[in-house]
């Protein structure tokens, strides 16, 4: 049949858009916009992404430096170094007190890579995933880019008792599950409220998993970064071997290794080969030299992790009792992780204060609007950072709220 388009017309069809609207719906993280927007700012403070201010300690680095030293340069197990995925199992027997087989464990490109790789595996277009909010912004936009549909569950913000604290509501959990339904994320404790659930939120949640035969998603990066216990609970304590559960895990947050990209996904067994070839046809591996620093890690950090904790504590208490003493300043004091999430008195539109308070206060901020449900009025604070930078930061705050 003859084609009766012009040069021009068929020229205009190639030259149009063909990307993948869930490519294209991929937006700005609210969190990165005031980083940008502020980065490079002589004395500013800076609070807004999930890091401290303590780089990696040198016996981490000197592992990678013998690992470069000796030529480790080459491809290398997908799943990750045997010597890596032992010590992961070592760990996790010694933190949780549980026995852990080495074929649970998958090395990844950081947390990250661990959730997409988890999520790749369960939900896709037409999904549903139960996302409780505010939740850290990748979640969602892990679920969008693969197609699959958050479901946004607000935790409560309960000022009801005097004190505020965040809950979960397990009856809106459960009429949140429909047919569509693939999977529960479960961020505990939680960036960015610091919310930690309790062993009895934990058998609940797994209990309607069960019923429906729904895949967990445990993100516990979190769960020894807690003020009034040794480790925060986990679905460890409760789950048997053949629950749905996938755990993402980083070396981030312990060792000060956010710029190292080291994780890990834990899974059943049986599902290691899909994970090897996910890896495989995504990063082909993590390097050698980063997988031996996280040997050392592991093996040989508590003592660092020890005084990262200790200065994480100091400095939750200096940012929560210096802004809750000027009244205009309202949280719930967290229980776990490193964030305060408050909202301020007056200040509604989260995302122009943030911004106004990296000009004005010299401190950085991420606002809530970038967290999702229940977090529009919010800011949050990282305080993982020396207690001199945070009285500093409270002071400016202190100041500007003040004027």
């Amino acid at each position: 049949m003859h084609d009766s388009r012009t040069a021009e017309d068929i020229a205009s069809t190639v030259a149009r858009p063909t990307l993948r609207p869930e490519a294209m719906a991929a937006g700005e993280s609210g969190i990165v916009e005031v980083f940008n927007y502020g980065r490079g700012r002589q004395g500013l403070i800076p609070l807004w992404v999930g890091e401290g201010d303590l780089p990696t300690p040198a016996f981490i680095c000197d592992a990678a430096t013998r690992s470069l030293a000796a030529g480790e340069t080459f491809y290398t197990h997908q799943r990750g170094i045997p010597e890596l995925r032992d010590a992961i199992a070592r760990y996790i027997g010694r933190v949780y007190g549980v026995a852990a087989s080495p074929e649970r464990f998958n090395v990844t490109i950081g947390g990250m890579q661990a959730l997409q790789t988890a999520i790749r595996m369960i939900a896709g277009s037409g999904d549903e995933v139960i996302l409780p909010t505010p939740a850290w912004p990748n979640f969602h936009g892990a679920l969008s880019v693969a197609g699959a549909q958050p479901v946004e569950l607000p935790l409560i913000y309960d000022t009801s008792a005097g004190n505020a604290i965040w809950r979960f509501d397990l009856d809106r959990l459960a009429a949140a599950i429909g047919p569509r339904t693939r999977a529960i994320i479960v961020n505990s404790p939680a960036n960015p409220t610091g919310w930690t659930a309790t062993r009895e939120e934990i058998v609940a949640i797994l209990e309607l998993a069960r019923r429906y035969g729904l895949w967990i998603v445990a993100d516990e990066i979190y769960g020894r970064i807690v003020f009034d216990r040794e480790c925060a609970p986990s679905f460890r304590d409760v789950m048997e071997e053949e629950d749905r559960i996938f755990f993402v895990q980083t070396m981030s947050k312990n060792w000060s290794m956010t710029g190292w990209r080291v994780g890990w996904l834990e899974a059943p067994p049986e599902y290691g080969q899909i994970i090897e070839n996910l890896v495989q046809y995504s990063t082909s591996g993590v390097p050698v030299f980063a997988q031996r620093a996280a040997v050392a890690a592991l093996d040989q950090g508590e003592g660092f992790f020890a005084h990262l904790l200790s200065r994480v504590r100091r400095s939750r208490d200096i940012i929560c009792d210096g802004l809750a003493a000027t009244g205009r300043v309202h949280f719930a004091k967290p229980e776990g992780a490193f964030y305060l999430f408050c909202t301020i008195d007056g200040e509604a539109d989260t995302r122009a204060l943030a911004l106004r308070l990296v000009d004005e206060a010299g401190v950085g901020l991420a606002p809530g609007s970038a967290f999702g449900q229940g977090g529009e009025q919010f800011v949050r604070i990282c305080f993982a950072r020396k207690p001199e930078d945070m009285a500093e930061a409270t002071r400016r705050l202190v100041t500007w709220l003040a004027r």
